[in-house]
């Protein structure tokens, strides 16, 4: 059964505009939910099975938080990948940018959430040391990018209809909670996404004011923790709409991030965002497929000139609950390899490297201007050729 929220989104049209095409083959790396934290490592773990939680069912239950030897190496293995320019793969971090604070959400009485900004470290009994240091380090270097996810991940508004309308849902939520666990989405969608609420009575997306409180407030916890504004962003679930684009432009948001579901080039909208469309879905824990299935999907994108973005969430590079990490890098330095090897001329971008190739046909990389042309095509028949 397609829930309303999936209904609103499938019936999104191809937009009436314009789409981009590239002189080279450009990759583009997206990640998705760093700085989420899910379940306490192996201590929680345990605790939620013995409070009658049967984890291990899904790739999900083993969702935790990366911690700083997994950013490290991250980091290490996209130093190794360098294109023509020199220049190393660079991956773009969606951060989340506050969790549940849940001793305060506790002291309340659960009638209301507390949440605790990134900017002020983790929850509870969470410990990840040097994990910040190596997200910086990993800045610095030029091979992460942070990007804006949300303040939560999570619909706040479903959250709490859950707590006070619902005893069997409010109890699974304190049973996650004492656990330090904000959530296991799998096994509870109805948590819905940030900006939409998945259930009546307000099922739909939250309106534009609520929306713009809500980026308004993790951009400014986005400032705060990178020294910067974010440039690019992505809505929790891809849910977005014309208020969430809106908002994210008020906040100096260019670029939007968007799924899989529609193979479109990118292409600016009326918040003269450019939008990306996701290609390739390189998740090892959910499904693992030979090198060359990719290539292929990234041939594809070449061929019509657009760039090869490749999403890989970060549940993947986890390992402090099982180790998912060792053969996600093992798998990813095989994938760009094989790009490299068929595709010497191709240029690892992140998001707002493409937003000056749209706009100067040119982007900085080890410290000179690299020339990209761009052309305009129509959406439509590009949509049914990437289709096919």
């Amino acid at each position: 059964m397609i829930d309303f929220t999936q209904k609103l989104w499938h019936r999104r049209r191809v937009p009436k505009t314009n789409g981009l095409s590239f002189s080279r083959p450009l990759v583009i790396l997206q990640s998705d939910d760093w700085g989420r934290v899910g379940v306490r490592d192996r201590e929680g773990y345990e605790q939620l099975r013995a409070n009658g939680i049967r984890l291990g069912q899904h790739p999900y239950d083993f969702y935790t938080l990366e911690t700083a030897k997994d950013v490290t190496a991250i980091s290490g293995l996209l130093k190794r990948h360098c294109d023509g320019t020199g220049r190393p793969a660079c991956l773009v971090m969606n951060f989340i940018l506050a969790n549940l604070n849940f001793a305060k959400t506790e002291e309340a009485g659960y009638r209301e959430l507390h949440l605790l900004p990134l900017t002020r470290g983790l929850p509870g009994h969470w410990k990840r040391p040097g994990l910040f240091e190596a997200y910086k380090q990993g800045i610095a270097d030029g091979v992460l990018f942070p990007a804006l996810h949300g303040l939560t991940h999570f619909c706040r508004r479903a959250v709490e209809h859950a707590l006070s309308e619902n005893a069997e849902r409010s109890a699974l939520l304190k049973t996650c909670w004492q656990a330090e666990t904000p959530y296991i989405y799998w096994r509870m969608p109805w948590v819905g996404y940030e900006y939409c609420n998945p259930e009546k009575p307000h099922a739909g997306f939250l309106d534009s004011e609520s929306q713009a409180s809500l980026i308004q407030q993790a951009a400014a916890y986005f400032k705060k923790l990178f020294s910067a504004a974010p440039v690019s962003a992505c809505a929790p679930g891809y849910r977005a709409n014309h208020d969430t684009h809106a908002a994210w432009s008020a906040c100096g948001v260019r670029v939007a991030q968007n799924g899989s579901g529609t193979p479109l080039p990118p292409y600016m909208d009326d918040w003269e965002i450019l939008n990306l469309h996701r290609m390739i879905d390189f998740e090892p824990t959910q499904r693992d497929l030979p090198t060359e299935k990719y290539v292929e999907v990234a041939a594809d994108c070449f061929a019509r000139g657009i760039p090869a973005v490749i999403s890989v969430h970060s549940i993947n590079f986890h390992s402090s609950v099982r180790n998912f990490r060792g053969p996600t890098l093992r798998a990813l330095d095989q994938l760009l390899s094989a790009l490299e090897a068929k595709y010497p001329n191709l240029l690892y971008v992140h998001d707002g490297d493409l937003y000056e190739i749209v706009n100067q046909g040119k982007y900085k990389a080890m410290h000179r201007a690299v020339s990209v042309g761009v052309k305009q095509m129509e959406l439509a028949k590009s949509a049914a050729r990437g289709a096919h």
